[in-house]
């Protein structure tokens, strides 16, 4: 190798040398944010499942056995809830089955439908407690839950897109119209067009946590409250 090719090639070396250090250590530091970002949302689940847990534990499960439970669910548009109730099945049978699962029993669209006119279910949503204790009342419920999707539009501040924020609140009565419990789940996504879709995929990821509260702060009221 002569002294011009040994000129032309050490550069090239040098270069090289200096580098595979810094590529090395970016590529270690992205995995490394990824390992990290991982085990976080790994603890993040581990937490919430102990949350539920921990919810769930609340001694009165022979208390509410067998006893009936009636789901309603509208969505708040511009401040008039539409409470068509076949509008909302996805989301009702999420509740439906949680609720099952302790051991509640729980009414069909169908069954709610035959016994309880929508202008009656209306009146519900528009907090006519009279409308709410005849619903009940006709089918024997026991319970009845009312859950309210709402949204709100907005543009991203930091990127050029719409995004939506979805959020249910639902609010447990007994047979005698009086609120028990209440429990609140809230999501964005940046697909703004589809409320009730994101308000499905919500009631998914969140209906156990719901679930779990309403029956823990129900059972955490007086004997005389949970009738």
């Amino acid at each position: 190798m002569n002294a011009t090719t040994r000129r032309r090639i050490l550069p090239a070396l040098l270069l090289l040398t200096a580098v595979l250090p810094f590529a090395a250590g970016a590529q270690g530091f992205k995995f490394s944010n990824e390992d990290k970002s991982q085990q976080e949302a790994k603890e993040a689940k581990a937490e919430r499942q102990r949350r539920i847990d921990a919810q769930l534990s609340t001694p009165c499960r022979d208390r509410i056995r067998n006893r009936k439970i009636m789901v309603l669910i509208g969505e708040d548009i511009n401040g008039v809830v539409q409470a068509k109730q076949s509008a909302f099945s996805p989301h009702f049978e999420a509740i439906n089955a949680r609720l099952q699962n302790l051991g509640l029993r729980t009414y069909t669209q169908e069954e709610i439908r035959k016994q309880i006119a929508q202008a009656e279910i209306d009146a519900y949503f528009k907090n006519n407690p009279d409308a709410a204790l005849s619903a009940a009342r006709r089918l024997g419920a026991n319970y009845t839950l009312k859950g309210v999707i709402s949204s709100r539009a907005m543009r991203n501040p930091m990127i050029p897109v719409n995004q939506v924020a979805v959020s249910m609140q639902f609010v447990l009565t007994g047979a005698d119209g009086k609120r028990v419990a209440q429990a609140d789940a809230q999501s964005q996504s940046f697909s703004g067009a589809d409320v009730q879709g994101m308000a499905l995929t919500l009631i998914n990821e969140q209906a156990e946590e719901v679930v779990a509260k309403l029956y823990s702060e129900y059972c955490q009221q007086p004997e005389s409250g949970r009738k």
